[in-house]
């Protein structure tokens, strides 16, 4: 079984308050990886913050409020949530850059072959691909790099550097 693994395609992170052209620009790429039938199933996660996010640590060091549960900012971009639907992709909302319950739930499906792409490079997939490959260390792993983006051009070059490293293979 082979999965794809839909990082945080969410409107803040495209092309509202974290948004960036760069995130702009893979939204159709990630649009195609998810409808390509080559992958048996989608998974996909959604950055989740409460009304309280300024109070968390993560606000404190990240003062812009972002994907705050049932905003507008909050939910996919409009082409992604098509596709995933289309899909039947499972959703999985996270409280932080990281999710255990994607992984738990990799873990479970024992795939052949994960496949990574969304946003933010140097945060969210680089966190989750690394959770991914400590609970999976014999799976063969990668992340579509003209498919995710970062938070700046070169955290994205960083990130994809130290996902190679870990021995998740970059792929364009």
């Amino acid at each position: 079984m082979k999965i794809l693994a839909v990082i945080d395609m969410q409107n803040d992170f495209i092309d509202m308050a974290l948004g960036t052209k760069e995130a702009v620009q893979i939204t159709d790429r990630v649009v195609k990886e998810i409808l390509d039938p080559s992958y048996d199933r989608v998974i996909a996660t959604m950055d989740t913050h409460e009304p309280d996010y300024m109070d968390t640590l993560e606000g404190k060091k990240l003062p812009v409020e972002h994907c705050i549960r049932d905003t507008e900012g909050w939910q996919f971009n409009a082409k992604i949530a098509s596709a995933l639907a289309q899909r039947d992709a499972e959703i999985v909302e996270k409280p932080t850059f990281g999710s255990l319950k994607l992984q738990e739930i990799l873990k479970e499906a024992a795939p052949d072959e994960i496949v990574f792409c969304g946003l933010c490079t140097d945060i969210c997939v680089i966190s989750n691909t690394l959770l991914a490959r400590a609970a999976l260390k014999d799976t063969p792993m990668s992340v579509l790099a003209g498919a995710c983006a970062g938070t700046t051009p070169e955290k994205h070059t960083e990130a994809l550097s130290v996902m190679a490293s870990c021995q998740i293979d970059v792929k364009e």
